[in-house]
C-alpha cells in the first residue's frame, strides 16, 4: 500500500511517501500505530500532530476505516483557509 504524507507531517517524517505491505486489511489507526513503533521520526510526527485527516483512494475517511495493500492512503494535518 502507498502512504502519502502532506504539509507539516511530511516535514516531520522527512519524506512524502512510503510503500508498505500489510496482511489482509487493517484500520488506519492500526497502520499509524505500526508506523509510530517503527521509527522515532514517525512517533514524533504522529504524536505532535493531532486531528489528522485521511483519504483512501481520494475519498475522505476516518481513522477507523479499513485499508488493504491495493489502497492509497493520504494522511494530512488539518488545513486552514486564509
Amino acid at each position: 500500500m502507498k502512504i502519502l504524507y502532506f504539509a507539516s507531517l511530511k516535514e516531520s517524517i522527512g519524506k512524502r511517501e512510503d510503500t508498505i505491505q500489510i496482511d489482509g486489511k487493517k484500520k488506519i489507526y492500526q497502520i499509524i500505530d505500526e508506523l509510530k513503533n517503527s521509527d522515532s521520526n514517525y512517533n514524533t510526527a504522529f504524536t505532535k500532530i493531532k486531528n489528522l485527516q485521511y483519504a483512501v483512494n481520494c475519498e475522505y475517511v476516518n481513522k477507523n476505516s479499513f485499508v488493504t495493500n491495493k489502497d492509497e492512503l493520504a494522511i494530512f494535518p488539518p488545513v486552514t483557509g486564509g
